[in-house]
């Protein structure tokens, strides 16, 4: 039985110098693969483009993409991209954004998925927001199933200032995109 530690020899990665960053990357013999992109540019010390796939050969984990555009299972950025992503826009199943979150859960000033923790606007199955519309809605504004709020429409009624208010939100979007 060979007792030797993988994660203990040498690491050959074939590196790919382009025009815009490196890439390095390292096949498994099992055919997972690894890789990872960092871009030459950099904006505030981070790679204007950072992209990771697969587990790192020499520690066995998963390496945290972090740059202004960041993808990969793991993201951090100003754009993070990813299966968990933490970013100003967070678009991935769990999406934690400061401005915009987009995925299954989804946090962010505007949120968007199933659940979705909004500060102003909050839109998914659960949604949260001063602005709230789903299937169960807690906010000020609330258009739901089943709506919490000052000024709810919702299954069990309409609240004259919530009709009013989702009807301007109706018109408003009609005319934009009559607009473009």
């Amino acid at each position: 039985m060979d007792t030797k530690n993988l994660l203990l020899e040498d690491i050959e990665y074939k590196i790919d110098k382009t025009s815009l960053g490196v890439w390095r990357r390292f096949a498994y013999p099992s055919g997972e693969l690894f890789e990872e992109f960092v871009s030459y540019r950099k904006m505030f010390g981070l790679p204007l483009l950072h992209y990771t796939r697969g587990r790192c050969p020499e520690t066995g984990k998963r390496i945290v993409a972090r740059g202004i555009v960041a993808v990969g299972r793991l993201s951090l950025g100003v754009l993070a991209i990813g299966h968990a992503s933490g970013g100003i826009i967070a678009i991935g199943q769990l999406g934690l954004g400061l401005l915009l979150g987009l995925g299954q859960a989804s946090t962010g000033l505007y949120a968007i998925g199933q659940l979705a923790i909004g500060g102003i606007f909050g839109l998914g199955q659960i949604a949260t927001g001063y602005v709230a519309i789903g299937q169960l809605g807690f906010g000020k504004y609330v258009l739901g199933q089943l709506g919490y709020g000052r000024y709810v429409w919702d299954t069990r009624g309409a609240s004259s200032v919530a009709e009013q208010f989702f009807r301007s939100i109706r018109s408003m979007i009609n005319w934009l995109f009559r607009s473009l």
